[in-house]
């Protein structure tokens, strides 16, 4: 049986059990007449014309980006790129008051956030169907590694300027990744424009919030800019008990000299002082009537009020140098330094005494403690040269790419017992938690160096992508409760990339491609055999549509995608020995719609349909002796309908000028709560919805997701104690000021 639950706290069971360019076009206008056979001519003062022109690095205009760089490193119309990327702007995540990367994927296709419910670190990640938070978080085109504890994917989403969502594999580019595809989060820049924003919020679960950007010029000539954008927030959380504070600043800076030349920095400092959000829970008394007929609220807390934490400290600094020699010729080079500090404990539901989670229980429930923490620090850099240049009928941007990364860490935890008694159906806390004993304790190394070509080829309408890279990635392990290494694992791997797309002249524009991934798995099967990288390979057709005259993009595309060399954890008889035998075949179609008409209305319409199956399991023998597999049967988690769609509209004129209404609706299909498809987790229709009104310089909000409150189950992995809350209603009010 292939088991998908290995977010980070899952490696812990296993062991025991993520330009602005501003075109300024100088015109000079004459006019001049004949009168009486006389010609007068008068000459004009210059007059400045300047058009916003978009960039794939700088901000976004509504909720329609044309071009981006997660798919290509280049700057490149979407439209031209052969495969699957969503954009979620900044006036997007403003007007649904985003506030994670799991809200921000609310409305986009082929994406989950929100797997483990109300999980506030950034995990339950899932892209077209591959579950899977490691390996899917960039920060500005570098990857921010992850430990087997702790991430970056809680980094504050105000700093974005938008999340890009490359959907599929991107080793081609990116080395090792997930094979459902990347986030990057691009973040805010200097610009040359003042900007000055200060807002204030607060809303439920005594939450308070404020915020600040502030950015322009330095010097008269511009050729310096600064940035420097903050946010904190303090309050409590759904879960009875966990508190969720933060404080955020992130100060950038851009030197200009010439027209060809830039170097930015960018640095951030996120401080997270918070508890276990997400709690386990039986499927009896969430997904299926409790005790009584009776459903746990999703308020409930399994834990201990005095011992539930969840405590990140994360710091980067970095720059990204760009200098242009010629018409042909120009050179990137792209670099960052993180460093993390984790510490967290809490008591943690391990399933009812005396029931599977699917049938009566009387909600005696077992409970266990564990506390632990990480140091990691990092270096990623990325060095790329792009050309330019014709060959015959053939236009070519041409570019190679070194790329190195370096990561250390060290992960340890404690395990104990804690005292019997407590009832999921009658909560009563303050049970003695006994002595912990260290069950890990190690220091790792991983480094990764990678060397890669692309070019992409116009033709007349057509647009080839050929891309290439080989990738040597090493990981070292010294265990020190056991006093040794652990054998290092070297791996490499070759991936590739072929795309194509046709231009139509009517902006529909079909392509085609084929990408593959690789991703090496740290750990060593119960015989001792070290695992091999996991691979991905997929193929993808599929149609975008920007239509002249319309602010609009349409993207539908199908997919066949397969995940190989999966690590799966064993029968109830060897539950802590994992086998590297397991497949995944995810297929589906994707549609999305975005679209910023003139008349104030916004729209992002998404639908996804999967259709994904453990294609590869080894059999195994359950406590009765008989041979047992899960081979055919369908990923804990995956829906195989979801859609969204939202709407914004606001008045541009007359009394009610600057008065905005939103609303949204969300549907999540059904989904098995285990690999073993025993059971399955209900559908939800979820509502979301907004008012803002814009007087002046100041912007009054008032948002809404899960309207109605709904209660309603995430996700399961196990009827025992696998299963995850969804949010209820959270409403969410601020007043911002900008001048």
């Amino acid at each position: 049986m292939i088991s998908g639950h290995g977010p980070i706290w899952q490696n812990r069971m296993a062991r025991k059990r993520l330009l602005i360019a501003t075109v300024s076009l100088p015109a000079l206008l004459g006019c001049g007449h004949a009168l009486a056979q006389e010609t007068v001519t008068t000459t004009l003062d210059p007059i400045n014309v300047q058009e916003r022109v978009e960039s794939a690095f700088g901000p976004v205009k509504g909720y329609v980006a044309t071009k981006g760089s997660t798919g290509t490193k280049t700057d490149t119309p979407l439209i031209e790129t052969p495969q699957s990327i969503s954009v979620i702007t900044r006036d997007q995540m403003e007007a649904q008051a985003v506030d994670s990367l799991n809200s921000a994927l609310r409305y986009t296709p082929g994406a989950t956030g929100n797997l483990y419910g109300t999980d506030n670190r950034g995990l339950g990640l899932q892209l077209r169907g591959i579950s899977n938070a490691s390996g899917v978080f960039y920060r500005d085109g570098l990857q921010l590694k992850e430990s087997n504890f702790t991430l970056f994917t809680a980094l504050d989403s105000y700093g974005a300027e938008r999340y890009e969502v490359l959907r599929g594999p991107a080793s081609v580019l990116y080395g090792q990744a997930s094979p459902g595809g990347i986030i990057n989060y691009v973040s805010k820049r200097p610009t040359q424009e003042n900007l000055r924003e200060v807002e204030f919020g607060g809303g439920s679960f005594n939450r308070y919030e404020g915020k600040f950007d502030f950015s322009g010029a330095v010097n008269a000539d511009k050729s310096l800019l600064f940035r420097l954008t903050g946010a904190a927030h303090m309050g409590d959380t759904q879960t009875d008990f966990v508190k969720d504070d933060r404080i955020f600043i992130a100060p950038a800076i851009t030197w200009q000299p010439d027209a060809d030349t830039s170097l930015t920095i960018l640095a951030n400092y996120q401080r997270d002082r918070s508890g276990w959000a997400m709690q386990y829970l039986p499927a009896y008394g969430t997904v299926i009537p409790g005790k009584d007929g009776k459903y746990l609220p999703n308020s409930m807390f399994v834990g201990e009020p005095g011992f539930d934490s969840y405590n990140n400290d994360q710091a980067s600094i970095g720059y990204e140098f760009d200098h242009r020699f010629n018409e042909t010729w120009q050179v990137r080079q792209h670099a960052r330094y993180v460093h993390l500090t984790h510490t967290g404990e809490g008591v943690f539901g391990g399933g009812l005494t005396d029931s599977n989670g699917l049938e009566p229980s009387n909600g005696d429930y077992y409970r266990y403690a564990d506390a632990g923490g990480t140091k990691l620090s990092g270096v990623t850099i990325d060095n790329q040269a792009q050309a330019d240049f014709d060959t015959g009928p053939l236009a070519h941007t041409l570019l190679v790419g070194l790329d190195y990364k370096r990561y250390t860490y060290r992960d340890y935890a404690s395990e104990g017992t804690v005292e019997d008694g407590f009832n999921v159906f009658d909560p009563v806390y303050g049970y003695k938690i006994g002595d912990l004993t260290p069950y890990t304790d190690t220091d790792t190394t991983q480094q990764q160096v990678g060397l890669y070509a692309q070019d992409q080829i116009k033709l007349g309408n057509w647009r080839l992508t050929l891309g290439g890279r080989q990738d040597w990635s090493d990981a070292k392990v010294y265990d020190n409760l056991a006093g040794g290494y652990i054998p290092e694992q070297k791996d490499n791997a070759f991936t590739s990339r072929a795309g194509l797309v046709y231009l139509a002249d009517n902006g529909l524009a079909p392509y085609v491609s084929y990408s593959e991934s690789f991703q090496p798995v740290a750990g060593a099967d119960s015989d001792g055999n070290l695992f091999v990288p996991e691979t991905g390979r997929q193929y993808e057709i599929g149609l975008k549509y920007q239509p002249t005259g319309w602010n609009s993009f349409i993207t539908v595309s199908a997919f066949d995608l397969t995940r190989q060399n999966v690590v799966r954890y064993g029968n109830e008889g060897r539950p802590d020995d994992m086998f590297q035998t397991g497949e995944i075949r995810s297929r589906g179609v994707e549609l999305e719609a975005v679209a910023s008409l003139d008349f104030g209305l916004d729209l992002r319409a998404a639908y996804t349909y999967l259709d994904t199956r453990i294609t590869k399991a080894t059999s195994v023998v359950d406590d009765n002796g008989s041979s047992i597999s899960n081979e055919g049967n369908t990923p804990f988690g995956v829906p195989k309908h979801s859609a969204s769609l939202w709407a914004n509209y606001t008045l541009g004129s007359g009394r009610l000028e600057g008065l905005g209404l939103g609303a949204g609706i969300r549907y999540v299909g059904s989904t098995y709560g285990d690999d073993d498809n025993s059971f399955k987790v209900p559908s939800v229709v979820l509502a979301d919805a907004a008012v803002h009104y814009a007087w002046q310089n100041a912007t009054l909000s008032l948002n809404a997701s899960n309207l109605f409150d709904k209660r309603y189950v995430a996700s399961c992995f196990s009827s025992g104690f696998g299963c995850f809350y969804g949010e209820g209603r959270r409403i969410n009010g601020s007043v911002k000021y900008t001048w």
